[in-house]
């Protein structure tokens, strides 16, 4: 374990420990020149001048019920920040500038996350990324609002993958803020689209964690549930703590009592494997309706009993067709070979490449950088806020543009239900589990689009 964590740690320093040695070099260089010019020795000191990374600070919990979800985000962003190094970083005003995330553990915790957020800035950090939490996203969307006002010459951006409470991006909406995940509701409609059709349905019992995310699952389920299924009767609608619960057999004996043909839950992390294993032990013969039930443990936790009862919605699975989709998918899993580490977002990706494609159009909008102020070049927060409002990207086959009314990524939604590898359609698995998930809805980001409500003050 002391090995995986400082081989994880070497991964992260990278890009800081490759710009020592180029300043390494440079100083080197410029000893020669200086020496040098007084002997009359013709000597060309170097053109280049060398830029640090672009720090990103990535606040999530890596530690306590919900590591497992936090380490999964660190995978896809370490992956996305080593591909964009790959090819040679950002390119910026007198040169090129690699990414370097660097972890900040909140432990779940919004008052960590917090906490964490203020040793990133004080460290001289301009970029925040967090998703798993809308209650922590709350938390540090008012923070960094009124860090940026109070300190505008260290201004913050927060670049948000995960936390889907809608409210975020409507009445809370705020221009430091960026969301490039789907929101609840608009998960929520692509789900009903799926469920409306089941026309055996009679029943369904609702589930999720007690905080602003699963709150707002359950009240816009039972909306779209009255709109679109009137006669579909809520035999079941509780709440439970999040992350704090250890044995889920009460709820899913409830459950299997209530006689509910179907079970709807926003959990995510051990609370939603804890939720469908509880289920299966207490012979639950129904189907699963969730955001989040294709990968963390889910699929192998629910083995057969899940097989064409177990249907997610998300930004992209694995066996979405396309050569393209394919080859991005396996080249995720070259990189991270552990069949415990297979859970890859396309919508991270995506938010890096248009981190990565804002920084370099913001650029021009620099003082041009030189070998005086190269140090420690702030970054134009403003500036890139708005490019990054203008982003358009693709990756894998998946294309998405971020509205700049709201700041609310707008991308293709699909679900999909569990299966059997092998089976048509199944040509992947989940995390070596023999199980996999079928596509059997696209839904085009226009499909997927909402209104918004966000009245956002710009600077």
């Amino acid at each position: 374990m002391k090995l995986l964590m400082l081989s994880a740690l070497h991964r992260s320093a990278a890009p800081l420990v490759r710009w020592a040695a180029q300043v390494r070099r440079c100083v080197a260089a410029a000893i020669v020149v200086a020496v040098a010019a007084p002997l009359g020795v013709q000597a060309q000191a170097p053109a280049e001048v060398v830029l640090p990374p672009v720090r990103l600070a990535l606040i999530e919990g890596l530690s306590g019920p919900i590591a497992n979800a936090g380490e999964a985000v660190h995978r896809n962003l370490q992956w996305a920040v080593e591909r964009v190094n790959a090819r040679g970083g950002v390119a910026v005003a007198g040169g090129k500038r690699l990414l370097a995330l660097e972890r900040f553990d909140s432990k779940g915790q919004a008052e960590e996350a917090l906490s964490a957020l203020r040793s990133a800035i004080d460290q001289g950090i301009q970029i925040v990324l967090q998703g798993n939490s809308s209650a922590t996203a709350a938390a540090l969307i008012d923070a960094i609002h009124k860090h940026n006002e109070r300190d505008p010459a260290r201004r913050v951006l927060f670049l948000n993958y995960s936390a889907v409470d809608p409210i975020l991006t409507n009445e809370k909406c705020s221009f430091w803020h960026f969301r490039f995940d789907a929101h609840a509701d608009m998960r929520m409609s692509a789900l009903m689209s799926v469920l409306a059709q089941d026309k055996a349905l009679q029943s369904i019992y609702l589930i999720g964690q007690d905080y602003s995310f699963g709150q707002a699952v359950l009240r816009e389920a039972k909306r779209q549930l009255a709109e679109q299924r009137p006669d579909v009767r809520i035999v079941g609608n509780e709440l439970h703590p999040m992350a704090r619960v250890k044995d889920f057999m009460p709820y899913a004996a409830k459950i299997k009592a209530s006689g509910a043909q179907a079970v709807l839950t926003g959990n995510w992390g051990n609370d939603l494997t804890l939720l469908v294993k509880a289920a299966r032990d207490v012979g639950f013969e129904g189907s699963f309706y969730t955001f989040y039930g294709n990968a963390l443990g889910a699929p192998a936790a629910i083995g057969d009993a899940g097989v064409s009862k177990v249907i997610a919605v998300a930004d992209w699975f694995p066996n979405v067709s396309g050569a393209e989709s394919a080859a991005f998918y396996r080249s995720f899993r070259q990189r991270f070979p552990k069949p415990e580490d297979d859970y890859v977002h396309v919508r991270m990706q995506l938010m890096v490449e248009a981190l990565a494609q804002a920084l370099q159009a913001s650029a021009a909008r620099h003082t041009p950088v030189t070998a005086a102020t190269a140090r420690f070049p702030g970054l134009d927060i403003t500036a890139l806020a708005l490019e990054l409002e203008r982003a358009s990207v693709g990756i894998a086959g998946q294309q998405g543009q971020m509205r700049a009314a709201d700041h609310q990524f707008q991308q293709p939604l699909v679900v999909a239900v569990m299966d059997r590898q092998g089976q048509p359609g199944v040509a992947f698995d989940v995390e070596g589990s023999g199980y996999g998930f079928r596509v059997v809805r696209s839904v085009s980001a226009a499909q997927a689009e909402m209104p918004h409500s966000c009245r956002m003050t710009r600077p």
